[in-house]
């Protein structure tokens, strides 16, 4: 409930990558053939060609299931549910916002139900409106749907009319194609989050959690230090890392945050990889394009671990010889 009220309000902290649209629909197709039932028939079409998006794949995925069961409702449990995806699109006016003629990936669930009502068309986007019986659904699915696609720099449309279905269409940026990396993210699936000594210097005002922390960090084989807060880190830092391999930082401190400590770093020690942690933050909400990595609250020892394993490996590979 708390992370679709998020959706809908723009303000969840989202992990965006770059991935094929068509190769992601049809590997979701399976999921929303089960979680509609064997009385709607599934069709799937794709281009040929890859259609690249920058977005929240988890995100992505999820609006794409509340759309489907969406239709599914509609339909009653029966009927032809037809998932399409077009490249190149154009972005067309949308409840009277200004289209664009820029490059969309366009990605439409058709379904063969009664359609929207003429009435009603205009509010199915509002959260908690739903036409369904009390117990059915918190009328917060398509709201979803609606608060990803404006945070995705996209829009969703639909069209319908009585007794001829209605066609619901996610528009999303098209993106260049992520270079491929052989170290990256992937490439630790079956990493160990064991450390090997490197150093790590934590940031974070609050006692407790940091304390808990540099415990864990510890535990798994890390050196650490530990800064209350940003300006106390880029002190101890100061010109040339200080030999530190990774930063660990909060985002929410009080004074200089932990997202303008890290564009900082950045400027400063480009070589130094920084990792943020954060709970459904509004700054990262604002701007998923910060590019650093981004840990959720709460985490596991076992996710802190493998993402500093993986930053200060990246780090190593930058630092200058």
């Amino acid at each position: 409930l708390t992370g679709q009220l998020l959706a809908f309000a723009r303000r969840q902290a989202l992990l965006p990558a770059v991935f094929d649209v068509g190769e992601k629909v049809r590997g979701v197709a399976d999921m929303i053939d089960t979680v509609t039932g064997a009385r709607v028939r599934v069709v799937v079409t794709v281009p040929d060609r890859p259609c690249f998006v920058r977005a929240d794949l988890s995100q992505f995925e999820t609006a794409l299931i509340n759309m489907a069961v969406n239709a599914r409702d509609a339909m009653e449990g029966e009927g032809t549910l037809t998932l399409a995806v077009a490249c190149g699109a154009a972005k067309p006016p949308i409840r009277g916002h200004a289209g664009s003629q820029n490059a969309f990936a366009a990605i439409s669930l058709t379904d063969s139900g009664p359609g929207v009502p003429p009435d009603l068309i205009g509010r199915i986007f509002e959260p908690f409106f739903t036409t369904k019986e009390v117990g059915r659904g918190t009328g917060l699915g398509l709201s979803q749907v609606f608060g990803f696609a404006k945070q995705s720099g996209g829009d969703v449309d639909v069209t319908s009319g009585p007794g001829r279905g209605a066609a619901f269409t996610l528009y999303l940026p098209e993106a260049p194609a992520a270079a491929e990396d052989g170290d990256g993210a992937g490439a630790d699936l079956g990493a160990s989050p064991i450390g090997a000594g490197e150093r790590v210097l934590v940031v974070e005002d609050n006692i407790e959690v940091g304390r808990f922390c540099t415990q864990i960090l510890h535990d798994l084989g890390y050196r650490t230090a530990w800064a209350t807060n940003a300006e106390e880190a880029l002190a101890r830092l100061g010109a040339d890392g200080a030999g530190f391999d990774v930063v660990f930082s909060d985002v929410v401190m009080p004074g200089m945050g932990g997202l303008a400590l890290a564009r900082e770093l950045r400027r400063r020690l480009p070589h130094l990889p920084v990792v943020l942690a954060s709970g459904y933050s509004h700054v990262l909400a604002q701007d998923d394009a910060h590019g650093f990595e981004l840990l959720h609250k709460p985490y596991s020892a076992e996710q802190l671990g493998l993402i500093l394993r993986r930053a200060a490996r990246q780090g190593a590979r930058r630092r200058p010889v």
